[in-house]
């Protein structure tokens, strides 16, 4: 009798954990290819630099959160600019009966996986359009920047991430 309540108490903990994606929608989406046309002109060996930040902040009183990851992408030919093309992929996501550390680590991660992929395709179909070849963006381990921004800074403030996920 006492295992059935215990396992009905926990049963209902879990319950009242909730973490679920209400909507995603794009935010901001920029592309600007300064060089052109001449850029198209030379052999396409560029330098390409991909930053990644994310930011989360409470959307309403009622649970839900606003995760923004924001993915710039700039491509130099020499000291050109081919071109830099700048996502904000941004998501609403619901949060009930989490404490305060574990939900700012969803938001950090579990969120911008979420919104990825879809920063992911939008940077690879500008960057076509542009006229430029395809740009896949290699997967991004958002626990591991997590970890590393806590270990670096401590603690992430104001539901930021300050993730700089910097390749060149």
């Amino acid at each position: 009798m006492a295992e059935d309540q215990a396992a009905g108490a926990a049963q209902e903990e879990q319950v009242q954990q909730q973490f679920t994606m209400q909507r995603i929608y794009a935010k901001d989406f920029s592309f600007e290819s300064p060089a052109s046309p001449d850029i198209f002109r030379q052999n396409w060996q560029p330098n390409v630099n991909v930053d990644l930040n994310t930011r989360s902040s409470k959307a309403d009183d009622t649970g839900n959160h606003e995760v923004v990851l924001t993915i710039t992408v700039t491509a130099k030919m020499e000291d050109k600019n081919a071109f830099l093309v700048e996502v904000q992929q941004a998501g609403i996501f619901f949060a009930a009966g989490i404490d305060e550390e574990p939900l700012k680590q969803l938001l950090a991660t579990v969120a911008p996986n979420i919104l990825f992929p879809y920063a992911r395709e939008a940077i690879d179909a500008l960057v076509i359009k542009g006229g430029f070849p395809p740009l896949m963006l290699a997967p991004v381990n958002f626990d591991a920047l997590y970890h590393q921004a806590m270990a670096q800074g401590g603690s992430i403030q104001g539901g930021e991430q300050p993730a700089d996920g910097s390749t060149h």
